[in-house]
C-alpha cells in the first residue's frame, strides 16, 4: 500500500497524517445538531472514529486530505451521507454535512395484472421511492423467491415464451438500509394458443323497463340484455414487453342485437349484447372529488392548498370544494390539506378511488387547532393530551427548560407560542378526522394495521418574528390507566407520520416508571422520548394482528338485485373496541377506514377475534355523491333475505341499524360485532367476515355469499337507455349511435324545468328520439320519467327537473344531432306556457319542431348551454355523476352558478303545464313498478309490507320512497354526524 499524503498505519489499512486535524459539523435537514451521530471511514464498519456532541460537533486527528479518504456518517433514522476529504495541504480542515432523514422503501407504482398467450413475453415492474434508493430488489412467484441470476431481474421481471406452468401472482419486494416492502401481487393470465381471451358469451344482465312495457311472456317488468365483464384481455402487444403496455386490451361488446319490445301503444327498440371479445379498453379519467369541512361545526376550509408528494396540486375554494384528476402512475392518493389562515392542523389524508375511471367523492373531516399557549422555553413545561373535559389526559408532553431551537440550530431564548392538538379516541365524532389510513411497514415489507390512542399536531412558534421552533429531548407520559387490553402495554410505541406515503414510521419505544410528581396514588405511567423536528403529527399506537374483513354491496334501490349494485360508493367502517369482553371505555374508537364499492362490493378491513365475539365491534356507514345510503332495517325484526346473512352468524354478530332503539336517528349505519368466523361451522365460513388471509375469497366471494347492504333511497324517477350504460363504470361504454353519452371521456348533462300548476305531484317523462342526423333520426336514445316536488310556500303547485339528451355530436365526431325531445306529462294536463327566450331561441336556431298537440311539448334540443333565464341547465364533465348532480342542483335552485336541495318552483322555468286533479281510482305508474321480476302486476295485494292509500288501493311501501328523498332535498342542515350514531351498546 502507497501513500500519496503521509504513511501506512501499522495495518497497512489506510494512511495516516498525524499533523492533520478534521474538524466537523453533522445538522439535519431542520439545522437542528445531528447529536449521537456516528462517523467512521468507508468500507470499515466495524470501527466508529467518534461521534458527534450535543451541538452535532467533532474532531478527529490524523486522517489524510487526500482526496482518497471518504468519511460515512450515520444517524438513527436519518440517510447514510459519503464525505470525500477535499485535498489541501493546511494542517486543519473542516467538514460541514447536513443529513436527511431516511425513507423506507414505498411502492408508487404496484406490478399490474397481465393477461397474455402463449409464447408471448411481459414484464412487472415496481416503482419504488425511497432514500437512499432501494439496494436489493427480489420478485416471487406465487410466494417463490426467483433465482436472480437465472431472470437476471432489479426493479423489472422479464419473462419470455411464456407456458401455463407462468401462470399465477407475481409480486416484488425492495431493500435499503432504511427497511423493506412488498408490493401488492399481480396475476399473470396465460391463455393457450388458439384460444379466445374472452369468453363470446354475454353474461346475465336485467334493466328495468318504462312502466308501460309489462312484458306478459316473462311477467316481469325486466328484460335481459346482456352484459361484457370488463376484464383485462390479451391483445396486440408490442415484440420488447414494457412495464406498462402500449393499449390496454379489455373484453367488451363487440357486437349489439336490436330487437323491439311491446308496450302500451308503442313498441321500445332495445340494444341486447350478443357477443363479446377483446378490445381496445374505453379510455376514462378518474377524478377524486370532495368537500373539506371542520369536524367540530362543518366549517368549509376556504381556499386551502392541497399537496401531493410536497408538490401544491390544487386548492380548495370558497365552500371547501375540490377536484383532482388522479395521475395514472401512482396506486395510493396521498393528499395534504393546508389551512392557509391557520384554522385547522394540516391534514394528510389517503383516498382511495376507482381505478376503472369515474368520479370518487370525499368528506374531508378537519381538525381545528387549538388556541396558542405562550411557554416561557427557560423552565420546564408539561402539556395534557386530552379533549375530553369530564376525563382525564390520555397523556402529557414535558418539554425540557431550554430545548427549543432556531431553524439555524441556535438554542431559542424567549416566549414560545404553542399550539397542541389531540385528536382524542374516546370522542367518536372525531373518527373521520383521523389522519392518513393507520398503517405501517413492518420489517418484512408488509403494510400492516395499527391501533390509535391518540394523535397529536405541534407547532412551535417564536412570538416575536413567527419563525417556527423545533424542540429537542421531549418526553411523553402515557397513563398505562387509559390502556385497558393489557397486552397493549408491552406494544406502544410512538410513531410519526410520513406526509409524502401516509405511512406511519417509528419514533421510539416506551418504558415503565410509576407514582411521579409526588402524587398520592400509585400510578404507572409509560415514557417516550422524542424530537420535534420536521415532523409535526405524532401517534400513541400499537401495531394489532386480529384482523378480518367485512363483505359490503350497495344497491340503487331495496330491490337487491345483483345487476343493482353500485360502484364507487365510499364505505366507511369505524373500528370501536373493545367492548364487553374487555375491562374498557366502549366510547374509544381504534381506526378509520375506507374503501370504495367495486362490480363486486367492497372488503373493508377491520380489527376481530376468534375468542370473544363482542371484543371487538364496528360503525359502518356508505356514502355516494355525498349522499348517505340506508343501512337495511333491523327492527321490528330482522329479514335475513333483506339483510344478506345467515340467521345463526347474524345473532353472534348482533346486527343493528342505527335506529334500532331510537326512530329519530338517521337509518344510515350499522353497528356489528366484528366475530372471526369459526372454522368449524359451515354457515361463518361463507361470509360476511373473513378471515384477513382470505382477501381474495372476500373480494371473489359469489353474491350468494354473506354481505352486508346500503341502498339508495330512490325517488320516483325512471331511466332508459336504448343502449345500456352503467354510469358508476364508465369502461362499460359502448361504441354506438344510439348511446346517449356519444364520449367516455366529456359527459354532459341538459336538465328542463317544468312547473305544474295541480294539487297531486305529477310524473312527467321526456322522450328522447334523434332529430337531425341521419343514422339515429326519429330512434329512440332513451326515456326519463320524474315525479314532481310539492312546492312549499305555494299552494297547488310542483316542478320537475327532468333530464333529457343533449344535442351534440355523436360517437363518431363527425356530424350533429339536434335531439328531438317531447315533454309529456304523464296526467290529463294542457301546456299553459314557454318560456320567452327559450321560445325565441328555438325560433331563431332552425328548424322548429311542431307542437300541435298541446298535452305535451316537443322541441329540438339547443345546442347552447343556455341556463337559468331559458329554464335549460347544461353540465359538462368528466364523470356523468357528478355532470347530472350539478345540472340538478342548479336546476332545483333556478341559477346558473348555485346549486340546491330546496326546489324552487317558480324561478328558472321553461315550461308551464296545467293538470286536472288525476282521479283517485287511477293507479301511479310507480306503483307497479314495485313488481319484483317475475311477479305480475295483478299480485301486489302479496307483496309484503304495504300501507293503505286513499280510495282503499293498496300501495307498496316503498313506492313513497321518492318522497323522503325530496325531504333529503329540502331538509335543515344535518345534525352533527356523532347524533346520528347514537346506539345504546355504547352507553
Amino acid at each position: 500500500m502507497r501513500c500519496t499524503m503521509g504513511r501506512v498505519n501499522a495495518e497497512c489499512s489506510r494512511c495516516m497524517c498525524e499533523d492533520h486535524l478534521l474538524y466537523g459539523s453533522v445538522r439535519l435537514e431542520d439545522g437542528a445538531p445531528a447529536s449521537k451521530a456516528t462517523v467512521q471511514l468507508w468500507g470499515d464498519s466495524n470501527q466508529i472514529l467518534t461521534v458527534c456532541d450535543e451541538k452535532g460537533k467533532f474532531r478527529i486527528p490524523g486522517l489524510c486530505p487526500d482526496g482518497k479518504t471518504v468519511l460515512t456518517i450515520r444517524k438513527a433514522y436519518y440517510g447514510t451521507m459519503l464525505h470525500i476529504l477535499s485535498v489541501t495541504n493546511s494542517k486543519m480542515s473542516t467538514v460541514e454535512v447536513k443529513l436527511k432523514r431516511s425513507e423506507k422503501p414505498y411502492i408508487r407504482k404496484h406490478p399490474s395484472n397481465k393477461v397474455r398467450h402463449e409464447g408471448q413475453s411481459v414484464m412487472f415492474c415496481c416503482k419504488v421511492q425511497c432514500n437512499p434508493p432501494p439496494d436489493k430488489y427480489f420478485w416471487y412467484h406465487n410466494s417463490s423467491l426467483l433465482d436472480v441470476k437465472t431472470h437476471g431481474y432489479h426493479s423489472s421481471l422479464v419473462l419470455r415464451h411464456l407456458q401455463p406452468q407462468h401462470a399465477g401472482q407475481y409480486w416484488c419486494r425492495a431493500s435499503n438500509i432504511a427497511g423493506s416492502v412488498k408490493s401488492k401481487p399481480a396475476t399473470l393470465t396465460v391463455i393457450a394458443l388458439g384460444a379466445p381471451s374472452c369468453n363470446p358469451k354475454p353474461e346475465s344482465h336485467l334493466i328495468r323497463l318504462p312502466y308501460d312495457c309489462y312484458q306478459n311472456l316473462t311477467q316481469s317488468f325486466y328484460y335481459n340484455v346482456g352484459k361484457c365483464p370488463v376484464a383485462a384481455c390479451s391483445g396486440e402487444h408490442d415484440p420488447e414487453p414494457r412495464c406498462k403496455d402500449t393499449a390496454a386490451y379489455c373484453c367488451g361488446t363487440v357486437k349489439l342485437e336490436e330487437r323491439k319490445i311491446s308496450c302500451t301503444n308503442y313498441m321500445l327498440p332495445i340494444k341486447v349484447v350478443s357477443r363479446c371479445g377483446c378490445q381496445k379498453c374505453v379510455e376514462t379519467k378518474t377524478i377524486v372529488r370532495g368537500h373539506a369541512l371542520a369536524a367540530d361545526n362543518g366549517e368549509a376550509m376556504r381556499f386551502g392548498l392541497i399537496f401531493m408528494s410536497g408538490k401544491k396540486i390544487s386548492m380548495t375554494g370558497y365552500r371547501g370544494t375540490f377536484s383532482i384528476q388522479v395521475p395514472a402512475d401512482i396506486d395510493r392518493l396521498v393528499l395534504t390539506f393546508v389551512d392557509r389562515y391557520d384554522k385547522f392542523v394540516n391534514t394528510t389524508k389517503i383516498l382511495p378511488f376507482n381505478k376503472k375511471g369515474g368520479s370518487v367523492f370525499h368528506e374531508i373531516k378537519l381538525l381545528r387547532k387549538k388556541p396558542a399557549v405562550t411557554l416561557d422555553c427557560s423552565v420546564s413545561n408539561t402539556i395534557p393530551l386530552g379533549a375530553i373535559e369530564s376525563q382525564s389526559p390520555i397523556a402529557e408532553l414535558e418539554i425540557p427548560p431550554n430545548s427549543f431551537y432556531r431553524q439555524n440550530g441556535d438554542i431559542y431564548k424567549g416566549l414560545v407560542k404553542a399550539s397542541v392538538t389531540f385528536l382524542d379516541p374516546r370522542d367518536i365524532s372525531l373518527a373521520p378526522a383521523a389522519q392518513s389510513d393507520l398503517n405501517f411497514i413492518n420489517e418484512e415489507g408488509d403494510v400492516l394495521p395499527l391501533r390509535t390512542y391518540g394523535m397529536f399536531s405541534l407547532d412551535f412558534i417564536d412570538e416575536a418574528t413567527k419563525e417556527s421552533l423545533s424542540a429537542g429531548q421531549v418526553k411523553v407520559f402515557l397513563d398505562s390507566a387509559q390502556v385497558k387490553m393489557p397486552e397493549h402495554l408491552e406494544k406502544m410505541k410512538l410513531w410519526s407520520m410520513n406526509p409524502e406515503t401516509g405511512f406511519w414510521e417509528e419514533e421510539g419505544d416506551f418504558t415503565f416508571i410509576r407514582s411521579r410528581r409526588g402524587k398520592r396514588e400509585e400510578r404507572t405511567f409509560l415514557v417516550g422520548n422524542m424530537e420535534i423536528r420536521e415532523r409535526r403529527l405524532f401517534n400513541l399506537d400499537v401495531p394489532e394482528s386480529r384482523r378480518c374483513y367485512v363483505k359490503v354491496r350497495t344497491f340503487r334501490s331495496d330491490r337487491f338485485m345483483p345487476s343493482d349494485q353500485m360502484e364507487g360508493v365510499v364505505v366507511s367502517l369505524i373500528n370501536v373496541e373493545p367492548m364487553s369482553g374487555f375491562s374498557s371505555n366502549p366510547r374509544a374508537w381504534g381506526r378509520f377506514d375506507s374503501v370504495i364499492t367495486g362490480s363486486n362490493g367492497a372488503c373493508l378491513p377491520a380489527f376481530c377475534d376468534d375468542q370473544q365475539p363482542d371484543a371487538y365491534s364496528a360503525y359502518v356507514t356508505a356514502t355516494l355523491g355525498g349522499e348517505e345510503l340506508e343501512a337495511v332495517a333491523s327492527f321490528p325484526e330482522m329479514n335475513l333475505n333483506t339483510i344478506g346473512v345467515q340467521q345463526s352468524y347474524l345473532n353472534k354478530l348482533q346486527y343493528r341499524r342505527s335506529d334500532h332503539e331510537d326512530a329519530n336517528v338517521k337509518k344510515t349505519a350499522f353497528k356489528i360485532n366484528v366475530a372471526k368466523p369459526t372454522p368449524t361451522v359451515p354457515d361463518e365460513m361463507n361470509g360476511p367476515i373473513y378471515p384477513y388471509e382470505n382477501f381474495k375469497e372476500c373480494e371473489e366471494a359469489s353474491f350468494s355469499a354473506g354481505h352486508f347492504r346500503f341502498y339508495r333511497v330512490e325517488g320516483d324517477s325512471y331511466v332508459y337507455n336504448t343502449v345500456p350504460f352503467d354510469e358508476d363504470d364508465p369502461m362499460s361504454w359502448t361504441e354506438d349511435y344510439l348511446a346517449w353519452w356519444p364520449r367516455p371521456l366529456e359527459f354532459r348533462a341538459c336538465y328542463i324545468k317544468v312547473k305544474l300548476r295541480s294539487p297531486q305531484e305529477i310524473t312527467v317523462r321526456s322522450r328522447n328520439t334523434g332529430g337531425t342526423h341521419p343514422q339515429t333520426v326519429g330512434e329512440i336514445y332513451g326515456i326519463r320519467d320524474m315525479r314532481s316536488t310539492r312546492a312549499l310556500d305555494h299552494l297547488g303547485i310542483s316542478a320537475v327537473c327532468l333530464e333529457f339528451k343533449c344535442s351534440g355530436m355523436l360517437y363518431d365526431q363527425e356530424r350533429i344531432d339536434r335531439t328531438l325531445v317531447k315533454i309529456i306529462p304523464q296526467s290529463n294536463c294542457y301546456r299553459e306556457s314557454v318560456n320567452n327566450m327559450l321560445q325565441e331561441y328555438l325560433v331563431n336556431h332552425l328548424p322548429l319542431a311542431v307542437n300541435n298537440d298541446s298535452s305535451e311539448f316537443t322541441m329540438l334540443a339547443p345546442l347552447d348551454p343556455l341556463g337559468h333565464n331559458y329554464g335549460i341547465y347544461t353540465v359538462t364533465d368528466q364523470d356523468p355523476r357528478t355532470a347530472k348532480e350539478i345540472a340538478l342542483g342548479r336546476c332545483f335552485d333556478g341559477s346558473s352558478d348555485s346549486v340546491s336541495r330546496v326546489m324552487k318552483s317558480n324561478v328558472g322555468v321553461a315550461l308551464t303545464f296545467n293538470c286536472n286533479e288525476k282521479q283517485e281510482s287511477q293507479q301511479s305508474m310507480f306503483q307497479s313498478l314495485q313488481n319484483s321480476p317475475g311477479d305480475p302486476v295483478l299480485n301486489n295485494m302479496s307483496m309484503g309490507r304495504r300501507k293503505r292509500g286513499r280510495g282503499q288501493r293498496d300501495i307498496l311501501f316503498g313506492l313513497h320512497l321518492f318522497n323522503k328523498y325530496r325531504k333529503q332535498r329540502i331538509a335543515p342542515p344535518r345534525k352533527q354526524w356523532q347524533k346520528n350514531l347514537q346506539f345504546s351498546g355504547l352507553d
